[in-house]
């Protein structure tokens, strides 16, 4: 029993505030029980007044009591507003901390890219956003003020035992059934549905789109900025259907929570009449017991439910994430870890798949590649190019087979040190917005090797060192596509100067002109003479200057040898590479510059 209450989200909810300031959770505990309690103090200081009254007695005492206890109900609530609304800012912070841990301790990648984990991480990541729900800040500042009514009201019913014993359980029970009687027909259990999570996530998407400065030339170019407002106000609209199906559903409940609370006060109040009609209580008692029966009403259902779910929610997700996260991107770590040398690299019958996918990308892949030459890899799309990149950069772990570097597993190797041998750029590049000299060297660098590094990647002149890649910055500046990606192939050869010996380039000149990849690709060759460079490119223009070139299908290795060979072998790499040649039929461009493309 206890275990399933730990494991119920509301439980981690309140776990989680003490973990985010335990300085502000203790306040916001003492507040809310301190203004739980007025309310039934406030009932008896009114009745003391009233018998002060009665009996012609000195009034200052209870006079300061009532007033005391008035001004407290009303100064405390701001008190506890502003509280709340700290609290609920540090538990955001605190989550977005265990999220960002839970995403980066892993040294693989697999967490992040397995579909089971999806739908609690895109919980865990939009929970403050307002768009599944109020923020973190609100949702606390609901909480308190429904516990505090949930609080006072059982305070008054304890107090109303003085009266008789039945009177508070009957008012409970009667109150208490709007919570199953209200909430087991409300919206807060659709809000769990896959149809509910699937109109959120579109229209979290949609509203993006409308918001986001990326997608705004294509919106307005192909018309669709009306769609983007349509779609997020269809899945809104779908949302707000739901919930008033479900307040359509609550017709009947609320006619019974009326009959039930309409009994059960009218039993009580019935009681009390009696009671003062026949002396066995004066007018002071009358008024107490009054004021606390009506004070019992504060259990009822009200927002606890709604804003406990929406708080709860994101906080059990990250919990469940951390433990997720660490074995679905844990890779196998000796004990014992060999320094990492570069090398000839050799796959050897390396077979892989993607959490929870049943397609294996590679399935006995073989492929030796020597020390300081050059590969490059082809095939058609899905046939595993990139996941080679990842698992070259022990990004997974193979499922069976090895990755070895001079003879030694891969995974027998320090994961750090072999990282600070490769370096990478990746179709998805990453864009720092910080200065230059951050993007080219992230973990610093001389300046001499950074403009070294700009300057055979073909990107000298863009800006100064120290001039911020984000116009949003004092002097800053954006690039284009293809310049953004000449700072990245910067990056590589920035780690080479700083000792790498592995290049691994995944389409790293997609945005550039066909003559401009080539020229490129002749500096990146020249600048990493000596380095193992595996490229991976549809551009067969940049391919044929590789040592040699692989072509994969269905994870295997299908042909391995230089240009010249591959074409005489008229196979699968000629027939790629006389498609792509017959796009390329004018000998000149329109300035009348030969194209050098084959």
């Amino acid at each position: 029993m206890i275990a399933r209450v730990r494991s119920r989200p509301e439980w981690q909810f309140f776990t989680v505030l003490p973990r985010a300031s335990a300085p502000l959770a203790a306040l916001w505990w003492l507040l809310l029980l301190t203004r739980g309690a007025l309310p039934a103090l406030f009932a008896l200081a009114m009745g003391h007044l009233v018998g002060t009254v009665q009996h012609s007695g000195e009034l200052a005492a209870p006079l300061t009591g009532v007033g005391i206890t008035f001004v407290l109900m009303q100064v405390l609530m701001p008190i506890h507003q502003a509280v709340s609304s700290n609290l609920g800012s540090r538990v955001a912070a605190w989550l977005n901390d265990e999220l960002a841990g839970a995403c980066v301790d892993p040294p693989g990648i697999g967490h992040l890219e397995d579909p089971g984990l999806a739908e609690d991480l895109e919980v865990a990541r939009e929970f403050d956003r307002g768009q599944t729900g109020p923020p973190m800040y609100l949702n606390v500042d609901f909480i308190a003020g429904s516990l505090v009514e949930l609080f006072g009201g059982i305070a008054c019913a304890v107090v109303l035992f003085n009266f008789t014993w039945w009177a508070p359980i009957v008012l409970l029970v009667a109150w208490g059934s709007t919570h199953w009687l209200l909430r087991e027909s409300g919206v807060w259990r659709d809000r769990n549905t896959d149809e509910v999570r699937s109109a959120q996530r579109h229209a979290s998407y949609a509203y993006q789109l409308a918001v986001d400065p990326e997608p705004a030339k294509e919106l307005r170019l192909f018309g669709l900025a009306d769609w983007a407002v349509e779609r997020f106000t269809e899945r809104r609209r779908r949302l707000f259907s739901l919930q008033h199906e479900a307040t359509r559903l609550r017709e009947q409940p609320l006619a019974w929570s009326l009959l039930v609370v309409a009994v059960g006060n009218g039993l009580v109040f019935w009681a009390l009449a009696s009671a003062a009609l026949d002396g066995r209580i004066g007018l002071d008692a009358l008024i107490t017991n009054a004021q606390l029966a009506i004070g019992v009403s504060m259990v009822a259902f009200g927002g606890l439910n709604w804003s406990l779910d929406g708080a709860s929610a994101p906080v059990a997700a990250v919990q469940r994430l951390r433990p997720a996260m660490a074995p679905r991107g844990a890779l196998v770590m000796n004990p014992s870890p060999v320094a990492a040398v570069p090398g000839d690299l050799r796959i050897r019958d390396l077979t892989f798949a993607y959490p929870g996918a049943t397609r294996k990308v590679f399935d006995g892949l073989d492929l030796t590649i020597p020390a300081g030459t050059s590969l490059a890899v082809v095939g058609r799309n899905g046939a595993g190019k990139t996941t080679l990149a990842k698992l070259l950069c022990r990004l997974y772990d193979p499922d069976s087979g090895a990755i070895e570097v001079d003879g030694k597993d891969l995974r027998d190797l320090s994961v750090d040190a072999w990282r600070e041998q490769v370096t990478a750029v990746f179709q998805d590049f990453i864009r720092f917005e910080l200065p230059l000299r951050d993007n080219v060297a992230p973990a610093g660098a001389k300046d001499e090797d950074i403009l070294a590094a700009l300057r055979d990647a073909g990107a000298d002149g863009l800006a100064e060192l120290s001039t911020p890649l984000a116009k949003g910055y004092d002097g800053g500046t954006d690039l284009s596509g293809g310049q953004w990606q000449r700072v990245a192939l910067a990056r590589a050869l920035c780690a080479v100067r700083e000792g790498a010996g592995l290049v691994l380039l995944d389409e790293p000149t997609a945005q550039l002109d066909v003559r401009g990849e080539a020229t490129v690709f002749d500096r990146i060759l020249a600048a990493t003479r000596g380095v193992t460079t595996i490229l991976i490119s549809h551009r067969f223009s940049t391919v044929r200057h590789a040592d040699r070139i692989c072509v994969l299908e269905q994870g295997r290795v299908i042909e391995l040898g230089g240009h010249d060979e591959l074409m005489a072998l008229d196979g699968r790499y000629r027939t790629m590479f006389d498609l792509q040649a017959r796009r390329f039929t004018a000998e000149t461009d329109e300035e009348g510059l030969t194209y050098d493309v084959l």
